[in-house]
């Protein structure tokens, strides 16, 4: 069977994104450090979207470029790595 980290939350059974975010805030304010955060789910948020007519519609509402140009990003150039142990 192969062992997972105890910080790790994601691919588990009965953990989510919420179990990480609580982790990394209770990390913090048991080190001292004060916590401003913000989370975004995007998982299925875009998956069925027509991405050209949202980019329109947000462009036609006078949304600020540099917005428009994080959303862009956010959407088209994201991606994910996976670290297992030392590799």
């Amino acid at each position: 069977m192969l062992k997972t980290s105890d910080i790790q939350f994601g691919f588990k059974t009965g953990l989510s994104c919420n179990h990480a975010i609580y982790s990394v805030i209770e990390r913090a304010v048991q080190n001292g450090s004060t916590v401003n955060l913000c989370a975004i789910d995007l998982s299925k948020a875009f998956d069925n979207v027509n991405l050209h007519a949202l980019f329109t519609k947000l462009m036609q509402k006078n949304i600020p470029v540099q917005l428009l140009r994080l959303l862009e990003d956010m959407i088209c150039v994201c991606f994910s790595c996976v670290k297992w142990g030392e590799i």
